[in-house]
């Protein structure tokens, strides 16, 4: 499989800020990948210096197999911001007029409505289209000129659940036409279910990068996930952190995720609160999750 992108020891200061600390990593063609971190982790400005917006302190990168120039730079379409469409055009007129900056993809644009499922739609006023079909349209345009390679920032950011599902799923149909997507989130529901590989980065330092199913396998050899609840979650919490093998607690969806040491059972889990005058009303041994991980690696919750 031959490589999209190509980092290496990238680092970017902002005066005494170190945004990006000697990152390296590889994106191969034909994949989803997350670049997933808290707010302020550095995402934004490396996908900024790939998109020569912004320039490194000091590192390199390739696109393509070669140091990028413009020309090369047309290949990916990317969408970092959100664009601006005229609210009293329709998604039709407004694609046009993007073509038409761009100098390509006026033919095209047919044919990138049907792939965004907007045609139906194409004469309507962009005023009159939901959060999810804006995204949606600002995706399409990302299209104009067929770019084998997308790059995405925060691509769900201020969706409700449905526009949130529907660019979920708009991802995974482009990548099965054959585009490589970069995509950097810092929602880790998100990643794990739209990506196939993923670099977690916290504070400008790469943590750990690889295939999804690879991080997630590593990460189950040596802990356990068990969720647990109780009327009172507050003293749940404070008992259960006491218990040996218990490494880390937080609360989700209501209930405490547990990351144990591997050989704590949900039998101990169980007993151990009986003992403490607490009764269970949930006890489950869970799959290891991408937030599991990215709590172990980081030592917080991704901000959301």
């Amino acid at each position: 499989m031959s490589t999209v992108l190509s980092i290496r020891n990238l680092t970017k200061f902002y005066g005494k800020i170190q945004a990006l600390n000697n990152v390296s990593f590889e994106v191969p063609e034909g994949s989803v990948f997350g670049i997933l971190g808290p707010n302020g982790s550095g995402k934004t400005t490396m996908l900024g210096i790939i998109m020569d917006i912004l320039k490194a302190s000091s590192g390199s990168f390739e696109l393509f197999g070669k140091v990028p120039d413009a020309d090369t730079r047309k290949g990916i379409g990317t969408l970092l911001e959100t664009p601006n469409f005229y609210h009293y055009l329709s998604g039709e007129k407004n694609l046009r007029i993007a073509a038409e900056i761009k100098g390509k993809g006026i033919d095209q644009i047919d044919e990138v409505l049907k792939k965004v499922n907007l045609y139906e739609r194409r004469k309507s006023k962009f005023s009159t289209y939901s959060l999810g079909m804006k995204q949606r349209l600002a995706i399409a345009s990302c299209l104009l000129g067929d770019p084998d390679v997308l790059v995405f920032d925060e691509p769900t950011n201020g969706l409700d659940p449905a526009g949130i599902a529907e660019i979920r799923e708009l991802m995974k149909t482009l990548n099965r036409q054959g585009k490589t997507i970069i995509m950097a989130s810092h929602i880790l529901d998100e990643v794990e279910k739209v990506c196939t590989h993923v670099a977690i980065i916290q504070k400008g330092v790469l943590k750990t990068v690889g295939t999804v199913k690879e991080i997630l396998a590593t990460a189950a050899t040596d802990s356990v996930l068990i969720e647990i609840g109780t009327d009172n979650i507050t003293q749940l919490q404070q008992v259960i952190n006491a218990m040996e093998g218990v490494m880390e607690s937080h609360l989700a969806d209501g209930y405490l995720q547990l990351i144990c040491n591997e050989k704590v059972t949900a039998a101990q889990v169980n007993q151990y609160c009986f003992e403490k005058g607490i009764v269970l009303n949930r006890l489950n041994v869970k799959r290891k999750s991408l937030e599991t991980t990215f709590l172990e690696l980081t030592g917080k919750v991704s901000e959301r």
